[in-house]
């Protein structure tokens, strides 16, 4: 596959026994880019990763990597190409940091093709990327929710897969550490070539670090494009059922959303003003 494969959902449709939460979905992942899904809790959001993770098989439609359906890939190569790190992943009990990222390089293994010294630079340079070598020889229980997180996006840095798909990374770190994440994840996508998808709540950090935002209300996708295009007043009160304004974010030039609520339900919007 080339270095940038193309992921397409098409006529996605999908369900938990009778229940629907995506119905006949249709997505394209920009190659190379970062894309952020978002949408109020209960969207279909998580569910729609799983799908183009092959974690959960559509009930109608299909999910395509550079042309070829997921379902037809042979999983040891399916893994050698997309990567996944869903909510509150669990290590087992004792289990060193170093041994945990090791096990992303479990897909280019063979019977006939042992452990080698390119496993073993790809495990170092995972630790490094990730600012995780001082803690390699640490278990994963002993770690902070931050160090922890950064294992595991090690862990997927160490599979080397050209597709990586992030099931809301920041969800229980404090603000410090969310932002080192999305930096880290910023630096894969731009150092390392991946393409990343990631479902995110905070609307200002999907605008910050996405080039591409997919929001989604009730298992379908009501805006895509860039953030400027899909987060604005009309969409988020939309999607969301949050009155806000929308302003211009002083630090990264991006859009920036204030919610209004019955205690401080903010001024109208001058006269000429775009959102």
């Amino acid at each position: 596959m080339p270095s940038h494969p193309e992921l397409r959902a098409t006529g996605l449709t999908l369900a938990y026994g009778d229940r629907t939460v995506v119905a006949d979905l249709d997505l394209t992942v920009p190659p190379g880019r970062i894309t952020a899904i978002v949408g109020a809790n209960a969207c279909g959001k998580s569910t729609l990763l799983r799908a183009l993770a092959r974690l959960l098989a559509p009930r109608h439609g299909a999910v395509h990597l550079e042309g070829r359906a997921l379902h037809s890939l042979p999983t040891r190569e399916l893994a050698q190409h997309l990567g996944i790190l869903p909510q509150s992943p669990v290590a087992p009990e004792g289990l060193t940091v170093v041994d945990l990222v090791s096990r992303g390089r479990a897909p280019h293994q063979t019977w006939w093709r042992q452990w080698s010294t390119t496993d073993e630079r790809a495990v170092r340079d995972a630790l490094d990327a990730t600012g995780m070598t001082e803690h390699a020889d640490r278990t994963v229980d002993e770690l902070s929710g931050g160090q922890r997180q950064r294992a595991w996006l090690a862990m997927a840095v160490a599979q080397d897969t050209p597709v990586l798909l992030l099931d809301e990374p920041t969800t229980y770190l404090d603000l410090t550490h969310q932002i080192d994440v999305l930096d880290l994840v910023t630096d894969l996508n731009r150092d390392r070539k991946r393409t990343v998808v990631m479902v995110l709540h905070d609307l200002n950090q999907a605008c910050r670090y996405a080039d591409h935002v997919v929001a989604m209300k009730a298992g379908r996708i009501v805006a895509e494009g860039t953030p400027a295009e899909v987060i604005t007043e009309e969409t988020v009160t939309d999607v969301f059922a949050l009155r806000c304004r929308v302003t211009v974010d002083p630090v990264s030039d991006t859009p920036m959303v204030l919610p209004l609520g019955r205690h401080h339900p903010g001024r109208p919007p001058a006269a000429g003003h775009d959102q």
